[in-house]
């Protein structure tokens, strides 16, 4: 029987998530001491943990970043197989590849595994990978599905072609069911902004000033009312294809702006049986779940991302989160990844001709904090990770947690484990700015370590869908020994490096 959603939002025993605020000045890079060797050697970060049917060699996490070098059509390129395989050379634990497509939607550069042919172009990633971290990384890949976003169109193109008229719009301008579209229409963009917003609903308002984007809630869709029908399939079906190509494991993508983050979150309202309540919510992710494991069986590891907190108004919070980490561990989920934030639903207003983006936002900030927020980034999410793994342990599960936000120094990372806040440490933006990081740290070499700034220099080039860099790694454009032009490869615009700068490791010293 489906209960209710918890009350109060946030429960007595649960940490208390304060909301972001922004600092007058940008907060310090703390200062750190590296371990030695031999303190290294000895480290939880460095020991082993299994993860389902897998056993990892080490407890550090690359989390899926989407670096925009597919084709055009979603394929493996040579760009693609240069950026995974630089960050296996850093030898992590696990590797996780981009939010890779389910469905035939074009998307851009973005990876898409909607077809068996795109098993031979995942098989050759997944064999660079092998091959750069000498066997030592796990490669996972997280399967995505994401519902259609238009452009912000200009006021007068939304009112003249993508309005549908009703009798309120005509209503509104003293117009009759006799007057024609036309005439309404005319009428309507004449109107001054505040009349304007009047005569919309807010729905409509929205499309208008955001651009139209489809939702879980719009059932009365046929695409959206048939998800339920659809998405377990075609996961399954795309969970069997990076089984073929060889990948360690499946990160199912649960966590921020899309498809099954919407069919979690608080403000799902359907009524059929797949909203509304924690059971309705939950319904759809553990269908999915059932289908693969059903499709790949035991020997993959599958897991989920999901959010801890999705920081919105009227949105999910951890209370729903432990909740929902206790039945994902019940359904035999091999691994639980938190995130927090990210969402549309408090985005910025986007310019005339481009499309809304998640993480601009106050739950965007809460996803990707940087150094102009009060507290600073430097382990945000650590009660998130810590409360979710608390209420699975309690469950009798050993499910291991992994645990993000803003993790860039040995300190940090050491304590989160011994601490019992997570299980296995992700770094994102850390391992961009210098993805043989975590291998410095082993090796007792922490003080080479190209140290990330926290200024979301490589998120506002995701925003635009360019090349995803980092502003440090061209700090080795003029090394003597290294002309760029001969050895120094650029992104299409030629004005920042495309991979991270070569580390040589103590086997070429």
């Amino acid at each position: 029987m489906a209960g209710p959603d918890p009350t109060p939002r946030q429960a007595d025993d649960l940490p208390f998530v304060p909301p972001l605020r922004r600092a007058p000045a940008p907060i310090s890079i703390p200062r750190t001491r590296w371990p030695d060797a031999r303190e290294a050697r000895d480290a939880r970060l460095f020991s082993p943990v299994r993860i389902g049917p897998i056993t990892a060699r080490r407890r550090t996490w690359v989390p899926a970043m989407v670096p925009w070098r597919a084709s055009e059509h979603g394929e493996v390129t040579g760009a693609l197989l240069d950026w995974y395989g630089r960050f296996a050379a850093g030898r992590p634990g696990v590797l996780v590849v981009e939010a890779t497509g389910i469905r035939d939607v074009p998307s851009g550069p973005l990876l898409r595994i909607d077809d068996d042919a795109a098993i031979e172009g995942l098989g050759r990633l997944v064999r660079e990978v092998r091959e750069r971290s000498a066997g030592e990384t796990r490669l996972f890949i997280q399967l995505i599905d994401f519902l259609p976003i238009h452009r912000r169109p200009t006021r007068e193109r939304f009112l003249a072609r993508y309005l549908e008229l009703t009798a309120a719009h005509r209503a509104a301008v003293g117009l009759g069911d006799g007057a024609p579209g036309d005439a309404v229409r005319s009428a309507l963009a004449a109107l001054p902004e505040e009349e304007l917003r009047r005569a919309l609903t807010r729905r409509e308002w929205e499309d208008m000033e955001w651009g139209k984007r489809v939702r879980v809630t719009d059932v009365h869709l046929d695409e959206v009312r048939s998800l339920p029908a659809i998405l377990p399939e075609r996961f399954a079906a795309a969970a069997e294809r990076a089984q073929r190509a060889g990948f360690d494991g499946i990160e199912l993508h649960f966590a921020h702006a899309y498809t099954m983050a919407s069919f979690l979150s608080r403000t799902n309202t359907r009524g059929d049986g797949y909203g509304s309540t924690l059971e309705g919510r939950v319904r759809l992710p553990l269908e999915v779940l059932d289908t693969v494991r059903s499709r790949v069986g035991d020997g993959l590891a599958v897991g989920c991302r999901f959010l801890g907190d999705e920081a919105i108004e009227g949105g999910s919070d951890l209370s729903d989160a432990v909740w929902f980490a206790e039945r994902f561990a019940r359904a035999g989920m091999d691994f639980l990844s938190v995130s927090r934030g990210g969402k549309f639903d408090d985005a910025a207003q986007p310019k005339v001709g481009e499309a809304a983006y998640p993480y601009t936002g106050p739950s965007g900030l809460a996803c990707m904090p940087t150094v102009r927020i009060e507290r600073g980034p430097f382990g945000l999410n650590l009660g998130l990770s810590r409360a979710i793994r608390a209420r699975v342990r309690a469950a009798g599960f050993e499910t291991p947690v992994i645990g993000c936000g803003g993790i860039s120094t040995f300190e940090l990372a050491e304590a989160a484990l011994a601490r019992g806040e997570r299980d296995i440490v992700a770094s994102a933006r850390q391992s961009l700015a210098d993805p043989d990081w975590f291998r410095k740290l082993e090796l007792g070499r922490g003080d080479e370590i190209r140290r990330c700034k926290f200024t979301n220099y490589c998120e506002a080039l995701d925003q635009r869908h360019l090349e995803v860099t980092c502003q440090l790694w061209d700090r080795d454009f003029e090394r003597p020994d290294c002309r760029p032009a001969a050895c120094i490869q650029r992104t299409a615009d030629g004005k920042r490096r495309r991979t991270a700068p070569a580390w040589p490791g103590p086997e070429e010293r």
